[in-house]
């Protein structure tokens, strides 16, 4: 079976007719484009992109955080990342005395960089195909569960291996194909990573929730960090002692621009995409769980909207709360659309049907039924497990006292533990918000949710108080949380008190019911679907064998995607030109909207048209621009190459229209979005001041 497996893979591996720059490939297999890559522009070689032997353009690139990109731009380390993937830092840093969220942030000095506690950078050291290792031991006979183990333990014994030189090498083994193949990954973490710069957030995140996922856009969406690494550029913790890190590569910075047509390349970490998943899979995605997603978190957007309208205090505390229930909210819109008018479930079903035809008489017999079957059974599930994460898990004061539960039931007190967690939640909380959210989500949980699927818990309840609003009125009146004096005279004799507090009773309640009746029979059809999954990825490449590439799902591991700038058109007599220019900064100008109210700054520089050096041939300062590269959430930040692997952009969103690529790529339609690096060097020079930082750089025509 391990030699069809493999034999399969290298099959599907072969360059075959390209689909218009639809894909997220290994870099160590790149190889197996780089013609396909030379032939639409590219000018660089294989390793270039990827070599463990010498310095390639996977060295200047970095898993920012745990779930966003960052490219390096200078020998000193400086690091270039979205503002978005900065925001919580930016954010954690900013108070109404100082609000880099609102002003920017701009150190003149590297004495004047801030630290950012928690945060960390990783780099690709290699990545190894270890199917054969981590199946090793592995009989036809064996359960699923048996597998499981097995895997898992073969997994932790390479992982010990690759990682026991220590020194900041962290590993983990993913399995690719819905476990057809097993590829290692081991990366260097480096832990000490400061803030450099931060444009305002009416440039960094100008247009806001408005203007998020579509186009045209006019954000400079960018934050400016430097790794910081010991006397000898090795991973240390934070310290006053530590030195710039040293790359072993950067990439250089073009300044020529960008036209239409150009080739543009793409290294990162893009998070998760689902391209072959059954026809019902993806009709529930479409049909119901997005749409319910959706409504819900209207709901919370629009109260915590009301309140950041209202407070200046209020919006820095929810500012990134606010933009992170927005982004799914406003993506999942667009998916259920682009499902929909792609025909996707149509198109899947229609392939299903031929390749069950292909499949009788062979081991993929009945594969497809068999899939049909199990999501009937486990779609109740995941609608439970969806409306849990969404109405449940976001009632904040509920989460906190969870977590203050945890440190009175270690076996320990940690009194420090206490002040920091509490001293953290206060810092950004605001009762009313969370109050009145409680009110909106559990009354449509109760309209949506069958009884079947309601805990006892929540039954007993609304039995009791007979309205949500009553119940919140209860409950956000007596747990000693709505007070934050009281919580922060908690003491190590309190842990009765903590335990009947009636948001963890909430918590917890509905935690267990949870963890008892939603997620283990969920799990266990999940584990039955992977299994059928694992066989029909595999019979997917033998029935596609020579008609189709076939790349693995996305799974925050780094990928190559390569494309062109093009522009669009999203419907009848509408096309979309692949730039956008400061010109449109200023038609959207609104000192009255604070998404689109920008810098005096910057309205000063518009009317004497003091742009420097950094605009395009028609005397314009680009803004952002389109290209085709197939990407996703993770990819945020990912480096933007033309074809002499130079950087020309960051990457930061897709267009509306397109994002459902997650799951159906359609080339006319999916667009990913960069803001221009020639804006980024405009606003550090002309609205920072911060004319060193380009000195870092190396610029190239």
């Amino acid at each position: 079976m391990k030699k069809l497996i493999l034999s399969v893979l290298m099959a599907a591996a072969v360059v075959l007719q390209a689909r218009a720059d639809e894909g997220m490939w290994l870099p160590s297999l790149v190889k197996q484009r780089i013609g396909d890559m030379q032939a639409k522009g590219f000018k660089l070689s294989a390793d270039d992109i990827y070599s463990i032997n010498k310095a390639s353009l996977k060295d200047a690139v970095v898993l920012f955080g745990r779930g966003c990109t960052g490219e390096l731009i200078s020998s000193q380390g400086l690091l270039l990342t979205n503002h978005h993937c900065g925001a919580g830092q930016i954010q954690a840093h900013s108070s109404v005395e100082h609000d880099y969220l609102k002003d920017g942030f701009w150190a003149m000095s590297q004495a004047e960089e801030l630290a950012n506690p928690g945060l960390t950078v990783s780099f690709l050291e290699r990545m190894e195909d270890v199917t054969n290792d981590v199946l090793k031991g592995y009989k036809s006979s064996m359960s699923e569960a048996e597998r499981a183990a097995l895997v898992k333990k073969n997994s932790e014994k390479i992982i010990k291996k690759a990682t026991a030189e220590g020194n900041g090498l962290r590993a983990t083994v993913e399995a690719l194909f819905y476990g057809n193949q097993y590829f290692l990954f081991l990366y260097r973490e480096y832990k000490d990573v400061r803030l450099v710069a931060a444009p305002p957030s009416s440039i960094g995140s100008f247009g806001g929730d408005t203007d998020n996922w579509m186009w045209p856009r006019h954000t400079g969406d960018f934050s400016i960090f430097r790794i910081y690494a010991d006397k000898d550029n090795n991973p240390a913790a934070y310290s006053p002692d530590n030195v710039p890190y040293k790359p072993k590569r950067h990439f250089k910075v073009s300044v020529k621009g960008v036209n239409e047509g150009d080739f543009t390349f793409i290294y990162g970490f893009p998070g998760k995409t689902q391209e072959y998943i059954h026809s019902d899979a993806v009709k529930y995605i479409a049909e119901v769980s997005d749409p319910h997603k959706i409504n819900l978190r209207t709901k919370r957007l629009d109260i915590q909207n009301k309140y950041m309208g209202e407070s200046q205090k209020v919006r820095i505390q929810y500012s990134a709360k606010n933009a992170n229930v927005a982004n799914a909210w406003k993506k999942w819109q667009g998916e259920a659309k682009g499902i929909n008018k792609m025909k996707t479930v149509a198109t899947k079903q229609a392939f299903e049907k031929e390749f069950d035809v292909w499949a009788k008489g062979t081991e993929y017999e009945g594969v497809v039924g068999k899939l049909a079957d199990l999501y009937a059974a486990i779609e109740p599930y995941n609608f439970a497990a969806d409306y849990y994460t969404e109405t449940v898990r976001t009632i904040e004061l509920a989460t906190l006292a969870s977590n203050v539960a945890k440190i009175y039931n270690a076996k320990e007190f940690n009194a420090g533990a206490l002040k920091s967690t509490l001293a953290s939640f206060y810092k950004d909380y605001y009762l009313p918000i969370d109050k009145e959210s409680f009110v909106a989500v559990m009354e449509v949980y109760e309209k949506n949710m069958s009884d079947d699927f309601k805990p006892s818990y929540y039954k007993d309840q609304m039995a009791k108080y007979g309205s949500a609003a009553a119940w919140a009125e209860e409950l956000f009146t007596t747990s000693i949380y709505a007070d934050q004096t009281l919580a922060e005279a908690l003491t190590a004799e309190d842990k009765e008190l903590v335990l009947n507090d009636p948001a963890y009773i909430f918590f917890n309640e509905y935690s267990k019911w949870y963890n008892s009746e939603i997620l283990p029979k969920g799990q266990a059809l999940n584990r039955d679907l992977q299994l059928l999954y694992r066989d029909y990825m595999r019979g997917q490449m033998e029935f596609m064998k020579g008609k189709k590439d076939f790349y693995p799902d996305a799974n925050l591991t780094l990928r190559v995607a390569y494309g062109n700038v093009k522009g669009y058109s999203p419907s009848d007599a509408v096309y979309y030109f692949p730039y956008s220019s400061l010109k449109g900064v200023m038609e959207k100008d609104n000192p009255e909207i604070f998404d689109y109210d920008i810098p005096q700054k910057l309205r000063d520089i518009y009317a004497t048209k003091d742009y420097g050096r950094w605009v395009n041939q028609n005397g314009e300062v680009p803004v952002c621009f389109l290209a085709t590269n197939h990407t996703t959430g993770g990819n945020s930040g990912s480096p933007v190459i033309n074809a002499d692997g130079n950087l020309i952009g960051i990457n930061f969103d897709r267009v509306w229209e397109g994002t459902m690529s997650d799951i159906a790529f359609d080339p006319d339609f999916c667009r990913n979005i960069a803001t221009d690096i020639r804006y980024i060097l405009f606003v550090i020079e002309k609205i920072g001041g911060a004319g060193y930082l380009i000195d870092e750089m190396e610029l190239v025509e």
